[in-house]
């Protein structure tokens, strides 16, 4: 959808940027006797891999055809992660990799952008130790990536975007989706908790809602599109809402979005325990499309650690919302994040967290060792616990965790479940893979007609990485 101006509806592509786009086009016919190829490779986050889908738009109306190969392509993006240490270090390792590719070819333009390029220390490291590097920009200048990149095909210098600018978001950047099944929906961007180990406020800003009529519509066009699995996303997807005039909350949007005629399911990340409300769990209790799956990243099962991390909960009101869950979510699947070794943490406190996740026996767990981030209150830390030592403790919760799952997966056989085939299975010749509405992973006998369909499959056996069954 191209918009040119306001129209009341917050901040928008401007027009001058379509115009830029279109000058990209033509420069790039006029000096390419080929068909311009671009490779983009997005790090980290869901979030980050929706911003992927708009840089593709972009390019894509710029003229661009698109492939895997790096060796093929004329113009290289990478879209970077900053949440860890070691999505930084591929990144840099990855990059370091295109130098020989650049000397080949020196048409061959790079870019890099997304979070680290936030960072201004990542972004003077790029500048001075990768001058092969053309274009770099932050997470606030996506908007003018065809004027940034016209800049680069026409000036022969290296461009850098680091600025901050407003956080409001910018609607009707063109968007290529990397699929036709499955949709990813930003609804709010930035975040407002710095919980003290987490670069996200520094390089996304402050939170910013979508305005709800602009979300239903997209909502909306998405299932009208055949769109079956909507993903709404926000780095605290749940605080939605904030700073909208009117009494708009999460719960309030999924109840709109619930009126929308269509086959279709709708599933929202990232939530933060702070903002999840029993409004919020009753909305999902009594919806048709929303699916019984609550990501809830809890982090640390000691008091003391939470208040460290700045995260404004203790242990029993996180299992006092757990508890209200599962009574009111028929069949909920709960999954959650933590993160070993918190600078300070004990290995008492660690053995806090092993209670609690035997307390509250997660479906999934996302386990991470603590990675300090240049800027953040923990990176400043006293950290006398040595890695080793960490890594110890990450072994045993990996174990626990495997312990607790065992038996999940076998207590499905011999149910039914509500399954979307997403793509050939890994069985072989005649199998389909696709998810539950509780993220469970389900492969199944069935033509490749089914491919974006939901299907009622009967579970006849399990492993520990999916379930198998046969259509009803």
């Amino acid at each position: 959808m191209e918009q040119s101006k306001n129209n009341g509806e917050g901040a928008v592509f401007p027009r001058e940027q379509w115009e830029y786009c279109d000058r990209v086009r033509l420069l790039l016919s006029e000096r390419m006797d080929h068909p311009p190829l671009a490779h983009v490779h997005s790090y980290g986050c869901q979030q980050n891999v929706a911003d992927g889908e708009k840089i593709k738009g972009i390019l894509a109306r710029s003229g661009y055809g698109f492939t895997d190969s790096v060796s093929d392509a004329d113009l290289i993006f990478y879209n970077t992660c900053a949440v860890r240490e070691n999505a930084e270090d591929r990144v840099f390792g990855n990059v370091g990799a295109l130098k020989g590719l650049k000397k080949k070819n020196p048409g061959l333009v790079i870019g890099l952008c997304g979070c680290m390029m936030q960072q201004e220390h990542v972004s003077e490291k790029i500048r001075k130790s990768y001058p092969y590097v053309d274009l770099v920009f932050g997470t606030h200048a996506l908007q003018l990536l065809p004027e940034l990149l016209y800049r680069v095909l026409t000036e022969n210098k290296r461009v850098f975007d680091t600025a901050e600018r407003s956080e409001e978001f910018v609607e009707g950047l063109p968007i290529r989706r990397d699929g036709n099944i499955k949709a990813w929906l930003p609804i709010m961007q930035g975040c407002d908790n710095f919980c003290t180990y987490c670069v996200v406020p520094y390089v996304r800003g402050r939170e910013h809602s979508r305005r709800l009529e602009n979300v239903l519509r997209d909502v909306r066009e998405l299932a009208e599109q055949g769109y079956k699995e909507i993903t709404l996303l926000g780095q605290n997807v749940n605080s939605y809402g904030k700073g909208l005039t009117g009494d708009v909350t999460f719960a309030g949007l999924l109840r709109e979005i619930e009126k929308i005629p269509g086959e279709f399911r709708v599933r929202f990340m990232t939530s933060h325990p702070k903002d999840c409300t029993h409004e919020l769990i009753d909305t999902i209790a009594g919806s048709k499309k929303l699916c019984p799956y609550l990501h809830l990243p809890v982090q640390s099962g000691s008091d003391r650690v939470l208040a460290a991390m700045n995260r404004h909960y203790d242990r029993e009101k996180y299992l006092e919302l757990v508890r209200y869950a599962r009574e009111k979510i028929p069949g909920l699947t709960l999954s959650s994040d933590i993160i070993v070794g918190f600078p300070g943490e004990t290995y008492e406190e660690f053995c806090e967290t092993l209670s609690l996740i035997r307390e509250v026996r997660y479906d999934f767990l996302f386990t991470f060792l603590y990675s300090p981030r240049v800027g953040t209150r923990a990176a400043s830390m006293e950290d006398p616990v040595p890695a080793e030592e960490k890594s110890r403790w990450f072994r045993e919760l990996l174990a626990a965790q495997e312990e607790i799952g065992a038996g999940r997966n076998e207590a499905l056989v011999g149910k039914t479940l509500r399954v979307l085939a997403e793509g050939e299975g890994k069985s072989g010749p005649g199998y389909l893979s696709g998810k539950s509405p509780g993220n469970i992973t389900v492969e199944f006998a069935a033509p490749p007609e089914r491919i974006g369909q939901f299907s009622d499959v009967r579970i006849t056996r399990s492993l520990n990485w999916a379930v198998f069954g046969e259509l009803v």
